[in-house]
């Protein structure tokens, strides 16, 4: 021993400066427990803000780099038609049929923007592989070269960048556990993924307020408001360092709105204006509503159409350069698109809809109408003109042609979001009835006798929020508006017209995303739509499982058996005994699987060596039931049990005696 430690004490001996390596050790600990004392949180969520930030900008500069070579190439071919029409269409179906393929190719799960799948998660059910790492690659290659096919297929980004984010925050989680060296937590874990969806709409928009509102309303049935702050401080530094990027890319001279509008602020709009706002909200919810059943229609038909459930079960990327292909031709600039300003992207949709001046005054440049889109913003509203039809023309055939197209597009099996063509689509309907009022009214509408001029951009933004509101079933969209473009004046009359949508279609139609939970099946636990008194009537005893597999506490080698046979459940009622039905906890179904293993069947050949078969009560951890329904418990207070506790199983008993079970089939 004493040989040992001279060893050691030679091998330490030889390093320099052993006193202030001591030192700087301490002063290191030092910093890192001052670091921690503010609590980890704060540098986990700053890192998930400024690393999706710049995967959102990184993401954004390769799409148009990739859509102005597919401009160029446009552009280069000359004027023969044939190669004009070759060179529009097999662009867009090359990256979506790629697309498809790669994403495929590494995982399932990353087609789709992945937000039924996450408000499935949320409550509580865990769904494999939804938020692995392999599938972060899939999407981000996926979306990229979805977005790169342009406004030709009509998706856009925000959606699958809402997974995007979760599935980092969890990496992140990850590894937070290991440097901490903690055991994870699911409830912390849950934490960071409501922050991290605030996180994916904020630094797509720019918009940190709406980010947070848009996400809670969207994902989550219920929200604990000390999550709050973790949305907002991570939103904030996604949406500043989005912004911050493209200061330093040279794209703006100062941290400003994505979408850049100039619409008057001394008088906004007329009071009596706000009439037409109402009629608005009216248009776009029962656009929305028609909009919802034919897309869940289209998405149930094409799954039970013998030939495309074929493609889409061995040939995904033939059912996508079959569709893209046919979306592709519709928009061909010479042919129809050209009524439908087919050469601009989404952004560019936008920032020409949200053009404060009134197209119908304005003498449209001829010459222009066939060059390339005009860099200027002020000059994209000539992509909507054409001489042979007039702005109402151009709009309503968009709008005709894009509901069909839209729904279609979704039907797509790849990376995308849908929120951003809903937005454009809303705006669209917006500046159609704006571009009408601004015809009936020339002057304005007198307000105490004076004219002031109607902005169909303000009737744009109004329309925007109230269709992608009454798409989503949220109201944060009237904010998302006013942050993506500046601009506050129309809050009011935005707010509006987006209640009244969403009065109309959260009456008639499920969201879009729960609209998807229901053709993919997903276990999800629905709301109850029914605000009726005759709702509130209904109680467990009228839905619960009464035949129910339990156990009793002395039960041996046989009856554990016969109860795994006969049920898969996760979980078994423990009784008192076997001729009483008095609930004392349950037992998992692994410590019933390690019951049967570690004892030996009384039927089994004497020569084995194994335990005589003993009883379940002294052999098995028996876990105490923390929560039991009355059979007079009504069905609003189980659903609400359900939903802000994730439970997916209660047992119902009547004075302590186990009368049935109910999980979440039983409620849904």
């Amino acid at each position: 021993e004493e040989e040992e430690e001279r060893v050691l004490v030679s091998q330490q001996s030889w390093r320099p400066c052993p006193k202030a390596r001591r030192r700087l050790r301490g002063c290191l600990e030092w910093v890192k427990r001052q670091l921690f004392r503010v609590g980890e949180d704060w540098y986990f969520l700053f890192i998930l803000g400024i690393l999706m930030a710049i995967i959102s900008f990184m993401m954004d500069f390769l799409i148009f780099r990739l859509y102005e070579a597919h401009r160029w190439l446009y552009q280069e071919v000359g004027d023969v038609l044939v190669l004009k029409y070759l060179s529009w269409i097999i662009y867009p179906i090359v990256m979506a049929t790629f697309s498809t393929g790669f994403s495929q190719s590494i995982t399932p799960h990353s087609v789709g923007s992945g937000i039924p799948e996450l408000k499935t998660i949320l409550t509580g059910v865990v769904l494999e592989d939804y938020l692995a790492i392999k599938n972060f690659g899939a999407k981000v290659v996926g979306l990229t070269c979805t977005l790169a096919a342009g406004s030709t297929v009509f998706l856009g980004k925000v959606g699958s960048f809402v997974h995007l984010s979760t599935m980092a925050a969890v990496y992140l989680g990850k590894m937070r556990t290991s440097v901490m060296k903690e055991y994870e937590n699911k409830f912390k874990q849950n934490e960071m993924l409501v922050a991290a969806q605030a996180v994916g709409v904020a630094t797509v928009f720019g918009a940190p307020i709406s980010g947070v509102l848009f996400s809670i309303e969207v994902m989550s049935s219920h929200f604990a408001v000390r999550d709050y702050w973790r949305g907002f401080f991570a939103a904030t530094c996604g949406a500043f360092m989005f912004r911050l990027l493209a200061v330093f890319n040279s794209e703006q001279e100062t941290i400003a709105a994505i979408f850049k509008s100039d619409l008057k602020i001394d008088f906004p709009f007329d009071l009596l204006e706000t009439f037409f706002f109402v009629i608005l909200g009216a248009v776009c919810g029962l656009l929305a509503c028609a909009y919802l059943f034919c897309q869940r229609w289209l998405l149930v038909a094409v799954r039970e159409n013998r030939l495309t459930a074929k493609l889409l079960a061995t040939d995904k990327p033939v059912y996508t350069a079959l569709v893209v292909l046919l979306l592709a031709s519709i928009t061909f600039p010479p042919g129809l698109g050209q009524l439908m300003a087919s050469r601009l992207t989404m952004k560019e949709y936008l920032v020409s809809l949200f053009d404060n001046r009134t197209w119908g005054l304005l003498v449209p440049n001829a010459s222009s109408l066939a060059d390339p889109p005009s860099k200027d913003p002020w000059g994209l509203w000539q992509e909507w003109c054409h001489p042979s039809a007039t702005i109402f023309g151009t709009l309503a055939f968009f709008l005709m042609m894009k509901f069909w197209m839209l729904i279609l597009a979704t039907t797509l099996p790849l990376p995308a979001g849908y929120f951003m063509p809903i937005f454009v689509y809303g705006a669209a309907i917006g500046r159609l009835l704006g571009e009408t009022v601004a015809l009936l009214f020339p002057q304005g509408i007198r307000s105490e006798g004076a004219l002031h001029p109607v902005i169909p951009g303000g009737y744009a933004l109004a329309g925007a929020a109230a269709f992608s509101g009454s798409v989503t079933h949220s109201i944060s969209t009237a904010l998302l508006v006013c942050e993506a473009t500046g601009h506050l004046s129309h809050v009011l009359p935005v707010i509006l017209a987006v209640l009244v949508a969403n009065a109309i279609t959260q009456k008639h139609q499920p969201s879009f995303y729960d609209g998807t939970i229901i053709v993919k099946k997903l276990p999800y636990l629905p709301r109850i739509r029914s605000r009726h008194m005759a709702s509130y009537q209904v109680v467990v005893e009228e839905f619960m499982e009464r035949r129910v597999v339990a156990l009793a506490k002395g039960s041996g080698f046989e009856e554990v058996l016969a109860a795994l046979d006969t049920s898969a459940d996760a979980e078994y009622p423990v009784l008192e005994g076997a001729g009483s039905l008095t609930l004392v906890g349950t037992v998992s179904r692994a410590q019933l699987v390690t019951f049967l293993q570690s004892h030996k069947h009384p039927q089994a050949p004497q020569g084995e060596k194994l335990p005589a078969p003993g009883t379940l009560g002294d052999n098995c951890t028996i876990e105490p039931i923390m929560i039991q329904l009355s059979p007079w418990t009504s069905l609003h207070q189980a659903h609400h049990l359900f939903e802000l506790l994730k439970l997916q199983r209660i047992f119902v008993t009547r004075s302590g005696e186990l009368v049935g079970a109910v999980s979440r089939a039983e409620v849904r």
